[in-house]
């Protein structure tokens, strides 16, 4: 059997071509065998026939078997031949034929390095697409953090808006020097708490002492 894969002959017939001629082997050595069998019954009816015939079914179905290892051996040697012929004349695509569904690699040819120049550009441009993917999503995701912050920014300018309001409403004058003043206070009471917590830190270890 041949080992040549003849693959454009499998595009175009849809089978291996090296399948087709194993399924015709098959198909005549069953036919041989079924021959046989009959060549068999028939020589026994015949002799069954005969009056003081001592041949027996045993040695008939030996000399059938003797027989069809014969036929075997020829067909296998004539199957050889066939399987040539139908493997380069039937069976074969000569090189210079082109499938209808190939021919536009006729009208665009290309050569080994033209070909592997395309498969690099095609490379860098799927990296390129790959990189500016990831480079979307991330700019998606920056967005999405802005949305978040704007809208916190939005929350504390409303908030300094009500605080501004409510010290108008209470005559506090300017916002951001109520603010200023309110800062200085803060310090100051800060200031003065540590003062104190000094203080009686002092006075509980002079107690300890005591």
């Amino acid at each position: 059997m041949s080992v040549d894969p003849m693959a454009y002959e499998t595009q175009f017939f849809g089978f291996t071509p090296q399948t087709c001629v194993l399924r015709v082997y098959t198909a005549f050595q069953d036919y041989l065998f079924e021959m046989m069998l009959v060549v068999e019954g028939v020589m026994l009816k015949k002799l069954d026939g005969i009056p003081g015939c001592n041949i027996s079914p045993s040695q008939i179905r030996k000399c059938t078997e003797k027989f069809l290892l014969f036929m075997k051996e020829h067909f296998d040697k004539l199957f050889a031949k066939m399987e040539e012929v139908l493997l380069q004349l039937v069976l074969n695509i000569p090189k210079n034929v082109l499938l209808p569904e190939d021919r536009v690699q006729e009208q665009y040819r290309y050569s080994k390095e033209e070909f592997q120049a395309l498969q690099d550009e095609l490379q860098q441009l799927q990296q390129q697409c790959r990189a500016e993917a990831a480079m979307e999503q991330a700019l998606r995701a920056e967005l999405e953090e802005q949305k978040v912050v704007k809208a916190e920014l939005e929350k504390i300018l409303q908030c300094f808006d009500g605080l501004e309001n409510i010290c108008r409403e209470h005559g506090a004058g300017n916002f951001k020097e109520s603010f200023a003043l309110l800062t200085q206070s803060s310090k100051k009471l800060q200031d003065v708490l540590k003062d104190v917590e000094k203080k009686s830190k002092n006075m509980r270890q002079h107690d300890q002492l005591m």
